[in-house]
Parts: structure tokens; sequence; C-alpha cells
């Protein structure tokens, strides 16, 4: 299937890394723009001296979970008029701890990082969405959205959260043809799920090794997923090819049976 997004503009937080980043190349390789933000400077540089991305990426040094710098990077985009679509990718995996050793900053953060700030892109973004027409928003979740998931219980808390927010936006934005919804990646291959799995080891005394290996039997394909499997997805939602999909949860992980 062949996707076109010529002359359709996307803001995408957290994005000069990771799945972020990733979605981004789809996004252009189909002909749209990227307008993204991360409070990476050095990687945000690496973008914006890059030759490849001139004039299809605009990449801004932003703290993605500051409402007033939100508010003023919105303001800065207001040349655009109007955006076509929103990818809410930023996210931490939060503390690896059982709930009772968790600390009161531990909690804020890992919430405030993987939910408010998808409120404050949201709230800024969809006065620019609204003028489109038409428009796509996608948030990022996690198949730990969708269980309970010991250990990592402010990740989990947060990525249910993000669910409820996703299906209220679809139902408040449809008359505005906004379409509204989540993504659930589940291990994803990367720095960041090697991160996650060091920490687990960790935590039970246990081998990376093992860690990784009980991860993948909780999944039917035993296997992790790829951050192209979940570009993919997002070009998908974001392209008129899902100009009737909304209010849905999208999982791309090899289908979870468990997280415990």
């Amino acid at each position: 299937m062949k996707i076109n997004l010529s002359k359709k503009s996307y803001v995408i937080s957290a994005g000069a890394d990771g799945l972020g980043f990733a979605i981004a190349n789809k996004i252009i390789s189909s002909g749209g723009k990227v307008y993204l933000s991360d409070i990476n400077k050095s990687k945000i540089d690496k973008i914006n001296s890059n030759k490849k991305y001139h004039n299809k990426i605009f990449a801004k040094h932003l703290d993605c979970t500051n409402p007033k710098d939100i508010k003023e990077y919105f303001k800065s985009l207001s040349n655009l008029k109007k955006i076509d679509g929103l990818i809410n990718n930023i996210g931490i995996a939060g503390p690896t701890k059982y709930l009772q050793n968790i600390s009161i900053d531990e909690w804020d953060q890992t919430i405030k990082t993987n939910l408010s700030s998808h409120f404050y892109f949201a709230k800024f973004a969809i006065p620019f969405l609204k003028k489109a027409k038409k428009g796509s928003i996608i948030n990022l979740s996690s198949t730990a959205g969708l269980y309970g998931f010991a250990q990592r219980s402010p990740y989990a808390s947060s990525k249910w959260a993000v669910i409820g927010l996703t299906k209220t936006l679809a139902v408040e934005l449809g008359k505005f043809k906004i379409r509204v919804n989540a993504i659930c990646p589940g291990s994803v291959n990367g720095d960041r799920m090697d991160r996650v799995i060091n920490a687990k080891a960790k935590l039970i005394n246990s081998s990376n090794k093992k860690v990784r290996k009980e991860l993948e039997s909780m999944v039917s394909l035993n296997t992790f997923v790829e951050k192209e499997d979940i570009a993919s997805m997002a070009l998908f939602l974001l392209s008129d090819a899902s100009e009737n999909v909304s209010g849905q949860i999208m999982t791309v992980d090899g289908n979870t049976e468990r997280m415990n």
C-alpha cells in the first residue's frame, strides 16, 4: 500500500531518537514534513546539521514535560497555520522497584513524563489540527497499559491512563474529523529495552539473558519487535487509509499473553 503524505505536517514529541525518530523517517519517506522536539540537544543538533533532513525534519531542543515551553513551541509554529497529525511519543521507563520502595519523586516524574506531557501537547496541538479540517493523534502507550506489571507500577499506571486519554479524546474530537488512537508496543529491541532488562535482572538477582528469555516467553511469537514495526503502524494511522479508525488500541507486540 502506497501512502502519500505530501503537503502534510506532523509534530512528534521526544522524536530525536528511538521510536519517535523511526516514525519521523517513515513520514518523510512518504512525503510529509516533521516538526520534532527533544530534550537531547546533541541529537537535535545532529539532525539539524544533516543535509538529508533539510526542509524535511525541523528539530527543536525542548523539555517536552514543561507546559510553558510546549506552549511557546506551538506559538513558534504559528506560521504553519495547521498540522495534520500529532505523535505523543515522550515516555520514560520509570523505576523498577516494588511499590513501597518507590519514592514520591520517582512516581511523580514518571506520571508527568508519560501522561501529563501527552495532555500538554494535545492541548496546544488541537487548534492546529482543527484548522486542517481532519487529522490524527497517536498516543504511545504500551502493552503494560493492558496488564498488571509487577515492579513497574508507575510505568504501567501511566500507560493505562494514556489509553483512557485516547478513548476520551476520540469522543471529543470525532466531530472535527480528528482521529485519536493509541499504539501499544511490546518489548522493542534497542538501548532502552536493554536498560529495562538490566534493571529487572539486578532487582531479582538474575542474568540479563534469563530476563530477556522470560520476556520473550510471554509473547506468542516469542520475539521482541523492532522500531520500524511501530513506525509502520503509526504511518497507517496517520494516513487516509485509516480514515475511519479512531478510539482504537493498536498492539504491535507479537501477541503478549501475560506480563508477569
